[in-house]
């Protein structure tokens, strides 16, 4: 039995351009092309606030990012009701709005990553992002990060408060709903990490391509209790009969809320487990 650890799913995370995948109608996604997330603050205060920076944001994880430390305007490259985000086809409309940004943030595992560095030109400056893995720390360090390059370290510094204290009342949540023994789990390579959300040991990892039938003996063999599928790359399913099916996202939706997220994912392990 080999356990997964933390170290392994960052190191290979830079696979993700491997996988291609379909979203799910019920899974969080942003609709449309070119969205751009509601302005940060309260707009009934009589008090003006500052514009923060043009940022044009190559996935919805990216956006949700630059959203949680203070930028006020994000303009999405790739909607997240794509398919699979990082394989997305920029249009032309896609790349001007990079060429007219502040900053133009991307993760290197975005394969048109490259076409969107080109767009942005001289006059945009260029920002890399982590690769999808929502865990806290990781948030904590970028949000930090993007909030000290755009001047918005206060409202970065209140986002962070309300996450941490979420975060904590999530996991507690589902980690309360954890029968005895606790089950254990195989999970799809990119979502193995949420794992710790819940207090699950995750046995053995799969995909992101599809199983062979050599692989989903072993997968079977491991007799976990829990599948975590990918919500974004659903081929990758082991379809190991008689096990629960978790299906996790990797995306926010529209509104670039990682929070929303977070909870959506906490609400279907907590069903899993209780069922």
């Amino acid at each position: 039995m080999r356990l997964i650890r933390a170290a392994a799913l960052t190191a290979v995370v830079t696979l993700s351009l491997l996988a291609s995948g379909c979203g799910s109608a019920d899974d969080p996604a942003p609709t449309g092309e070119g969205t751009r997330s509601a302005p940060a603050g309260d707009s009934t205060s009589s008090a003006p606030t500052a514009p923060g920076p043009k940022v044009v944001a190559s996935t919805s994880w990216v956006g949700a990012l630059a959203k949680a430390a203070g930028a006020s305007e994000v303009t999405l490259v790739a909607p997240a009701d794509v398919e699979h985000p990082p394989d997305y086809k920029p249009k032309a409309r896609d790349l001007k709005a990079a060429a007219d940004a502040d900053y133009v943030l991307y993760a290197e595992t975005d394969g048109f990553a490259p076409r969107l560095i080109k767009a942005a030109g001289d006059d945009s400056e260029l920002i890399t992002v982590i690769p999808v893995e929502a865990t806290p720390g990781k948030i904590t360090t970028e949000v930090t990060r993007l909030a000290t390059t755009f001047g918005t370290s206060d409202a970065a510094k209140a986002w962070l408060s309300t996450f941490n204290a979420e975060y904590t009342a999530l996991s507690a949540q589902a980690k309360a709903a954890l029968p005895n023994p606790a089950p254990t789990a195989v999970s799809e390579l990119f979502v193995g990490y949420w794992s710790s959300l819940a207090g699950i040991e995750v046995t053995d990892v799969y995909g992101p391509q599809p199983v062979t039938a050599s692989e989903r003996a072993d997968l079977t063999a491991k007799k976990p209790d829990l599948v975590f599928i990918n919500a974004h790359v659903p081929d990758a399913d082991p379809k190991i009969p008689g096990v629960t099916k978790v299906k996790l996202v990797n995306y926010p939706g529209k509104d670039l809320d990682l929070l929303a997220m977070f909870r959506t994912n906490t609400e279907r392990l907590i069903t899993a487990l209780t069922s």
